[in-house]
């Protein structure tokens, strides 16, 4: 029976794996293991081991708290909206940072006007 912190451990190897363009075969290849095997990863059906995880932090550039941020003190997970949960959400986040940072001030501007109510004519 998979437990809600693999679930969600998973999903969170998964966010992060998408926020830096990488495949499932890439993160495998570097952490020595089958590409499979970060499919289960990722599914909460296998559990990662705490050295696994280590390793994990380190090839996607986060602390290992990143895995478990948006769980709750008794280990189930919050409310909290993560918009990085979806490959939209997070292929747009890596496009908008390949952008030079002069030219991201406007383009934030802009999309920000876009999602201003209209007013009633």
């Amino acid at each position: 029976m998979m437990h809600a912190v693999d679930i969600h451990v998973g999903q969170r190897i998964r966010q992060r794996r998408w926020m830096l363009g990488m495949t499932q075969k890439q993160l495998a290849s570097t952490s020595g293991v089958k590409f499979q095997q970060i499919q289960k990863y990722e599914t909460g059906a296998n559990r990662v081991s705490a050295s696994r995880l280590w390793e994990f932090a380190e090839e996607l550039q986060v602390p290992i708290s990143y895995f478990f941020e948006g769980l709750d003190e008794a280990g189930a997970p919050t409310n909290e909206s993560d918009l990085n949960s979806t490959k939209e959400a997070a292929s747009l986040v890596r496009v908008f940072y390949s952008i030079p940072e002069a030219q991201r001030k406007p383009l934030l501007t802009f999309a920000q006007s876009l999602a201003q109510p209209r007013d009633a004519e």
